[in-house]
């Protein structure tokens, strides 16, 4: 799991955050143990939120009909949305955000059940487990500098 969030100089990760203060110093930011603290239980939190949505998202999609032997393959259907990169990074990332949400996923399922539409059901169940998955191993909503650049920080490493 480590190398999935981000180290660089942003405030998360406690280093300078670069400009000046109204002396003309630099700026800089320090957390103490406690906050460094709370930041990886904040981590461990949203982690397993993710891990109950994806096993959530594939027990409605086995009690729903879905095939198992489908699973495997259908979880990865979403990641389709990252074609919108051979465009450029902005139209990629709203394209692969669009479909990469806890909204969309949860929409879906519960129109599928309340319309008792079962491909909807399933559609759903699918994003949820699909989006829970990604989330759980700290991969987050696209920002439109750079496919590795989440909501949850930088994702693997930058070439030495």
């Amino acid at each position: 799991m480590s190398g999935l969030y981000r180290t660089d100089d942003s405030p998360a990760s406690g280093r300078a955050l670069g400009g000046s203060s109204a002396d003309g110093a630099p700026a800089t930011t320090t957390r103490s143990p406690t906050t460094s603290t709370s930041s990886r239980l904040n981590s461990l939190i949203l982690r397993s939120e993710a891990l109950a949505a994806f096993v959530g998202g594939i027990v409605v999609w086995l009690s729903s009909g879905g095939s198992p032997l489908w699973l495997v393959p259908a979880l990865l259907v979403p990641d389709i949305s990252m074609v919108g990169y051979l465009a450029n990074s902005r139209v990629g990332a709203m394209i692969y955000n669009l479909i990469h949400n806890w909204t969309l996923a949860l929409l879906v399922l519960g129109l599928g059940w309340w319309l008792a539409v079962d491909a909807m059901l399933l559609t759903g169940a699918l994003l949820l487990a699909h989006v829970g998955m990604d989330r759980a191993l700290g991969y987050g909503l696209k920002l439109p500098t750079d496919f590795r650049d989440t909501h949850l920080g930088r994702i693997g490493h930058d070439p030495a």
